[in-house]
Order: C-alpha cells, then sequence, then structure tokens
C-alpha cells in the first residue's frame, strides 16, 4: 500500500510542473518565441548590456575631445580582463600603453593627456558581477588645434661639430609655458655629462653643458613638442629625435691688439696667423664666439648691418667674400680678405669681422683657405684686446661667455 502512494505521489508532482509551465507559456505575450525568451532569461538573470558593464569615457563617437580630459575603461563590478587602445595620428598606428589598476575595476593609460588631431580606438573585454563576459568597441576623436608652434634646431641632425656647439633652438611664437616646453626637450650625451637649458626670453632656448664637449661625444636631442601647449591656445608640432657627433678640439685665439691668431688643435698649435680685426670706430666683439655657418663665397653689404654712408648708401658692398665663417647673428665673420693690401699682421681695418689674407675667388693655399679647410660649425673662435664689449650670449652661439651658476638660472625648470 505504501508503494502504491509513493507512485501516486510523484505522478502527481510531475502533473503539478507540467501544469506550471504550462501557466508560464499561456502568460507570456502571445506565446511567441521573444516572449519565451524574455521569460526565462528572467528567471536565470538575463545578461546586462556592454554599455552597461563596460564604461568608456571619452563617449563613443566624441568629437573635438579636449587634450585634458581623462581617457579611463571602468566596470561597475566584476573585472576587466583586457584593454586594447589605438592612436592613429598623422596616418600612422600606435598602441597606446596603460594598465589596469588592482582590482580590475578601471584601465588608465600611462600617458595621460590625450593627443591632437588623433583618433583613439578601445576595445575592451570584461565580466560582470555574474560572471557574464562583454565586449565593447568604441572611437573618439580628439580637437584639431587652430595654431601650432615649432622649433628651428641648431646644428643639424647627423652632423659632426667641434667642442664649442651649443644646442639651440628659435620659435617661431613666443613660448609663455616655457617650463613645459622644456621638459618636452631632452638632450642627453654619451659619455654622460650634465646639460642645462637657458631661455633668452620667450623665443629661444639654449642646451649647454658647464664645459666644451669632449671629442668624440654623441649627443641625442628628442623633441616631444607635440601637443605640449606653449601659449594658451597655441600647440607644439614636432615629435622627432636627432644626433650629432663630437669631432676634435680645435679652439682659435685672436688678439686684436697683436694682429694674430692662434689655432690649436687638441691643445697643440697649428699655427700663428697674421690677421686684421676691426677699426677703432668698428672694432671687434671680445669673447668667445661659435662658427654657425660656413660659406665659400658670400656677399656682404655694409648696410644689411647699419653701415651706412650720409647718403644712405652702403659703405661696401663685396658681392664675392671667399671663405666666410659666421660668428655671430649681428653680422660678425671671419673671411678671407683679397682687397686689403699690407694689413694682415699690422692693422686693424675692417668693419667689425676678423679678416684673413685671400686671393680673389678664395685660394687654397693662402691662409684663409688653410683655416677654412680646417675648421668645423661649433668650432671656438676667442677675441681678446679688442677696444670693445663682450659678445653678448645670445649673439649667436655666445652662450659660453657666461658662468655656468649664471647660465643655470636661467632654465624654467627647478
Amino acid at each position: 500500500m505504501k508503494h502504491v502512494q509513493t507512485r501516486a505521489w510523484r505522478a502527481g508532482a510531475a502533473l503539478a510542473a507540467v501544469l506550471t509551465w504550462a501557466g508560464l507559456l499561456a502568460g507570456a505575450s502571445g506565446c511567441t518565441s521573444g516572449g519565451i525568451s524574455d521569460g526565462i532569461g528572467e528567471a536565470f538573470g538575463k545578461p546586462r548590456s556592454a554599455e552597461d558593464v563596460i564604461r568608456v569615457s571619452p563617449d563613443d563617437d566624441a568629437k573635438g575631445v579636449r587634450p585634458g580630459e581623462a581617457l579611463v575603461v571602468r566596470v561597475p563590478g566584476g573585472r576587466l580582463e583586457s584593454v586594447k587602445v589605438v592612436k592613429s595620428q598623422d596616418a600612422r598606428e600606435s598602441p597606446v600603453p596603460g594598465r589596469i589598476s588592482d582590482d580590475g575595476l578601471s584601465w588608465r593609460p600611462d600617458d595621460r593627456r590625450l593627443a591632437l588631431a588623433a583618433e583613439y580606438t578601445v576595445d575592451a573585454v570584461a565580466l560582470d558581477g555574474d560572471g557574464h563576459r562583454s565586449a565593447r568597441h568604441t572611437t573618439f576623436t580628439t580637437a584639431v588645434p587652430d595654431e601650432r608652434f615649432i622649433g628651428y634646431v641648431t646644428p643639424e641632425d647627423r652632423s659632426v661639430v667641434g667642442t664649442g656647439m651649443i644646442v639651440s633652438l628659435e620659435f617661431n611664437r613666443e613660448v609663455e609655458n616655457r617650463a613645459a616646453v622644456e621638459r618636452a626637450i631632452h638632450v642627453e650625451a654619451r659619455p654622460p655629462v650634465e646639460i642645462r637649458a637657458h631661455w633668452f626670453g620667450g623665443g629661444r632656448v639654449d642646451f649647454r653643458p658647464e664645459r666644451y664637449w669632449k671629442p668624440g661625444t654623441k649627443v641625442t636631442v628628442a623633441l616631444r613638442l607635440r601637443d605640449v601647449e606653449g601659449s594658451p591656445g597655441v600647440y607644439g608640432l614636432q615629435s622627432r629625435t636627432f644626433s650629432f657627433t663630437v669631432g676634435r678640439d680645435q679652439r682659435s685665439l685672436v688678439d686684436a691688439a697683436a694682429h694674430t691668431m692662434e689655432v690649436r688643435r687638441d691643445g697643440d698649435l697649428l699655427a700663428t696667423v697674421p690677421i686684421t680685426a676691426g677699426a677703432p670706430k668698428s672694432t671687434t666683439y671680445n669673447g668667445k664666439m661659435v662658427v654657425t655657418e660656413m660659406f665659400e663665397l658670400t656677399r656682404m653689404n655694409g648696410a644689411t648691418v647699419g653701415f651706412k654712408k650720409k647718403d644712405g648708401k652702403s659703405e661696401y658692398d663685396i658681392p664675392d667674400v671667399p671663405h666666410a665663417m659666421r660668428l655671430t647673428e649681428s653680422g660678425t665673420f671671419l673671411h678671407g680678405n683679397y682687397w686689403a693690401q699690407d694689413v694682415f699682421g699690422n692693422a686693424n681695418v675692417s668693419h667689425g669681422c676678423v679678416g684673413l689674407r685671400d686671393v680673389k675667388g678664395g685660394g687654397s693655399d693662402t691662409p684663409a683657405g688653410w683655416f677654412f679647410d680646417r675648421t668645423l660649425v661649433g668650432d671656438v673662435v676667442e677675441v681678446v684686446h679688442s677696444e670693445d664689449k663682450e659678445v653678448a650670449p645670445d649673439n649667436g652661439l655666445g652662450g659660453w661667455n657666461m658662468g655656468w651658476k649664471e647660465w643655470r638660472t636661467g632654465s624654467a625648470v627647478d
């Protein structure tokens, strides 16, 4: 009897189950497949949408995003499994490094500042609190700045220079945020040496070590100026790296009173060359100057540097000055001279330049040709005993006339 009752109970339970499922199906709207799915989903926990599980800022398809806005991927619960972010800029794609937080709830890039004029693509995969996996793909674009600034750099990439070379950047716009710009310029040397910046106003910054470079030093300059805000609303454009190598150590000492120039290579005297320096009414600057440009032939017109007669005409106009080496931005050259006679080693007759004997068209066997062939951009020429002031540190690459302590005070970075 007991056995019969058990079987009857089981049959009743089965019938109740059938009736229960029938009731659920009957309660579904129209008994459509969608209604059945929704009912089952509610009974067993339907996964949330990817937008609810994975939240990305800036928003998907956002445009004109400013560089200061934060890029972050978050989940309110569960954990992020992977986040991949790609930046597309100037038709080049590059991954954006970043890391997921220890609790798995967020991802942020290593560099928190967004690039300008770029498209970002975000692909993230996460598990929600119920163990459901979701994936999300979003994109956004950043603002395109109306104004940009660039820096014109000395020396040239892959050049071999003298030991007095100074890395100099002249900007096409005034820089107000000097510290930000200075931090974006990295100058490193091998073998290592301390290198510091000095600003000359807001339009120029120079970098040098305390003493002249050692021969054989390789210097690398990395400009990370792109998207750096140099002034309100004005952003940098350049992102490039270049290098140069320091050659042999050649220094020349011009004695304006003795009318001579001693040329030394690695400390040894190569020659003492007769010269003519600036005349009493147009003396040559004293101090250390650096060769910044070299011309086999060039034109020199006095009117361009202020030498004019009473009628306004130039005091001189020489179309073919040979073996010309620029020492200052204001127009001081060390150059060959074929038009003066019997003055080298005897008298100072120039308009402020240092002249060496030469022939028309330039001769390789003349003192000027000899010196030109042995000179590098970056070589130091120092003038002493002239009846003039010391050359200004920002006139050409005259920074070596400034002491190291004073030089360091010109940095915008503590």
